[in-house]
């Protein structure tokens, strides 16, 4: 069976990164989730795809010169006009809330490091303690665009899954991933062709394409049967893997 993982939560319909998206990807039907993380000015791990909250947020400025204090202040909800209220306005979650959060349910969870434009000084040594601390071993693949990252991560924890990401056509990609110990991969959908992904999964590696949203791929990459796919919509997703599964 193909996974569903949520892309920043279900980030087609709710904002993005938030426990809002969260929640409502896990109601979707998904078996996971997709986020990404960044340290704030006091080296707390938060939840949010930028180095800057000027995109997500109604603030301006780069994460890591933020105190977690500050980034709660902020409105995370942008262009989803149905999600400021006044009463509670979704805020830049911590990793640890959603880890919390993740001991009511059995979602699966993809920690994106996002450590490529800033070096966060032991950004991967704080995540890694906190699965730790959690116990979340098995639920946790940590992916990044910085491969010096994953392969630092697999130095101080063997035991858990990193998966590269990658833009681009890679030759022989399964050769590559097991050359930095990662047991997955991350494709964009469009540097995945079916050949690649069923070589990829013959030689043990998974493939989790992102970010699917288009039914036609969505339905191409299910009925191959993909490891997981990455997507903005998974309640559509899980739509299209019933019925393809009658």
């Amino acid at each position: 069976m193909t996974f569903i993982f949520a892309h920043r939560g279900s980030a087609g319909t709710h904002p993005e990164n938030t426990m809002e998206s969260f929640i409502a990807a896990e109601k979707s039907g998904a078996e996971g989730l997709e986020l990404d993380v960044h340290l704030s000015k006091d080296g707390e791990i938060v939840v949010i795809h930028d180095e800057t909250v000027d995109r997500t947020t109604n603030g301006k400025g780069f994460v890591h010169q933020l105190t977690v204090a500050e980034l709660k202040e902020l409105n995370a909800s942008y262009k989803f006009k149905t999600f400021q209220s006044f009463i509670r306005s979704p805020k830049i979650p911590t990793l640890k809330e959603v880890f919390e959060w993740m001991r009511g349910n059995n979602l699966l969870c993809n920690i994106e490091m996002k450590n490529g434009k800033i070096m966060y000084p032991l950004l991967e040594e704080k995540v890694i303690q906190l699965i730790r601390d959690y116990r979340y071993e098995e639920r946790i693949i940590i992916s990044s665009f910085n491969h010096y990252s994953l392969v630092r991560c697999y130095q101080l924890a063997p035991e858990l899954e990193t998966a590269p990401l990658y833009s681009d056509g890679l030759y022989m990609p399964w050769i590559y991933a097991k050359a930095i110990h990662s047991k997955g991969l991350h494709p964009n959908f469009k540097a995945a062709p079916n050949m690649i992904i069923q070589e990829a999964m013959a030689n043990g590696i998974a493939v989790r394409p992102y970010t699917v949203n288009k039914e036609s791929d969505m339905e191409r990459l299910i009925a191959i049967q993909c490891s997981a796919i990455i997507t903005d919509y998974p309640e559509k997703a899980f739509k299209i893997r019933k019925k393809l599964s009658k």
